[in-house]
């Protein structure tokens, strides 16, 4: 049983999509295609940065989805397709073409339009996130708790066992990261991001992206979709619609997904996109499973079942 797992925001990097582009025809149609919806230069941010740049929300999000589904063309070419998948945050729209849901285009209009009400969110209402290394869930929980004195904190990412973030107002996160070691945590790690993702400061944004969504066509998924909002496999067209719709403001279960892939029956796992941080985050649940990333030319070459 092979699962397609993508990466969201951060997995970005100066030069992705360059040698894809350059060596397969097929990526530098679906670049071209891409740039005809986009308000900006793909391949020159992608292939040149500055990275100041590239991690612009508005930006970082279709250059991440654009590499995945051309990682995911590529495999398919080569005769490689999931039994089920699933994408962290904005690697959810990514495992929505995957699965079928939607095509390329469309979900690519979806992602400009979150990445743009994003960006505008976080400039709107500022907020940031940070890593909260080594304690578990609960403890995390009451960490955010004994933290919203000073203001908005949630946990956002359940991204392993003993890492989680946490995504709130600044003084929320910074009160979060002054106080962690007493709840317990090795570490509390600032994050470099342009807002408070999977927080109720995203909540501005959700209201254009929402509309969009229910104003585009969703197909059945042809395989299992692991839903960010609910960690189980959906199907059903509208009811990943309504978890979509979610999504923005709710914490991303991404170990509780993989640990529900894994009962189900997951074996190999390829990571489709830039990087391979969900790699990482899986030999952490399971250090036994093969994991292959998928990010440049290299990669595809050297794929042997």
């Amino acid at each position: 049983m092979i699962a397609f797992l993508y990466p969201g925001q951060a997995s970005q990097y100066v030069g992705m999509l360059k040698d894809l582009v350059e060596n397969y025809p097929l990526a530098a149609e679906m670049v071209e295609a891409a740039e005809q919806i986009l308000d900006f230069d793909l391949k020159t941010v992608c292939f040149e940065g500055s990275e100041e740049k590239l991690k612009q929300t508005y930006i970082t999000q279709p250059a991440i989805f654009v590499h995945s589904c051309i990682a995911t063309a590529l495999l398919a070419e080569k005769g490689i397709k999931p039994d089920c998948v699933a994408g962290h945050s904005l690697g959810e729209y990514s495992s929505l073409v995957a699965a079928g849901v939607l095509e390329y285009i469309e979900a690519l209009k979806l992602v400009k339009i979150r990445g743009e009400a994003m960006q505008k969110a976080g400039e709107i209402q500022p907020g940031t996130m940070a890593a909260i290394i080594g304690i578990e869930n609960d403890a995390v929980e009451k960490l955010c708790a004994a933290a919203a004195e000073a203001g908005i904190v949630r946990p956002a990412n359940y991204n392993s066992p003993g890492q989680i973030v946490i995504s709130g107002c600044l003084e929320g996160i910074e009160k979060a990261v002054q106080i962690a070691v007493e709840f317990g945590a090795k570490r509390a790690v600032p994050l470099i991001v342009g807002g408070a993702f999977h927080s109720p400061l995203m909540e501005s944004a959700g209201q254009p992206l929402k509309e969009a969504i229910h104003n585009t066509r969703f197909k059945d998924a042809a395989v299992p979709l692991y839903s960010n909002v609910a960690a189980k496999p959906v199907r059903q067209a509208e009811k990943i619609k309504i978890l979509l719709e979610q999504q923005l403001t709710s914490p991303v279960l991404w170990a509780q997904s993989m640990e529900n892939m894994l009962r189900d029956g997951a074996e190999k796992f390829y990571e489709v996109g830039p990087q391979r941080i969900l790699t990482g985050l899986l030999r952490r649940i399971d250090r036994k499973k093969r994991v292959k990333g998928i990010d440049t030319v290299e990669d595809l070459k050297n794929l042997i079942d």
